[in-house]
């Protein structure tokens, strides 16, 4: 595992949604964090498929750990703003949340993420897109 995993894998086991929803690091590369949230009931809407708010949450922590990545030891981030585009909603399976660095800086750091729905088969199919906004912030624990 590499220290870059660590530093990630060590915040991501702070988050408590995250760790509800039975979500999983699977990437992480300098400016890029790949996640995995699997089907359940914890994360379904009235009609049985993905909530759109499982599709954010795992949108905003992957572009959040995407930026993570490009920032100095001793630091967190936090979103600022985010903008996101829901393009279907599916049922089994789960979802696969891909961040990535648009533009790492000082102040601020803009990410996009690509949420698609992998099924038993492993046909994927696109969910959702997001841009967001993220401030680095001192780490506090």
């Amino acid at each position: 595992m590499t220290a870059i995993f660590e530093r990630v894998q060590k915040s991501f086991e702070r988050q408590g949604m995250m760790q509800h929803l039975d979500a999983r690091l699977v990437k992480v590369e300098h400016g890029l964090v790949e996640l995995v949230l699997p089907y359940s009931d914890k994360v379904t809407q009235q009609q049985d498929g993905f909530h759109g708010g499982a599709m954010g949450a795992v949108a905003d922590i992957a572009g959040g750990y995407a930026a993570l990545t490009v920032t100095p030891e001793g630091s967190e981030v936090v979103t600022v703003e985010y903008k996101i585009n829901f393009l279907g909603s599916f049922k089994g399976g789960e979802l696969r949340a891909t961040g990535r660095v648009v533009k790492g800086g000082k102040r601020i750091i803009v990410t996009t993420a690509e949420v698609v729905h992998v099924d038993d088969e492993g046909k994927t199919s696109p969910c959702a897109v997001m841009q967001q906004t993220l401030v680095p912030v001192p780490k506090n624990y």
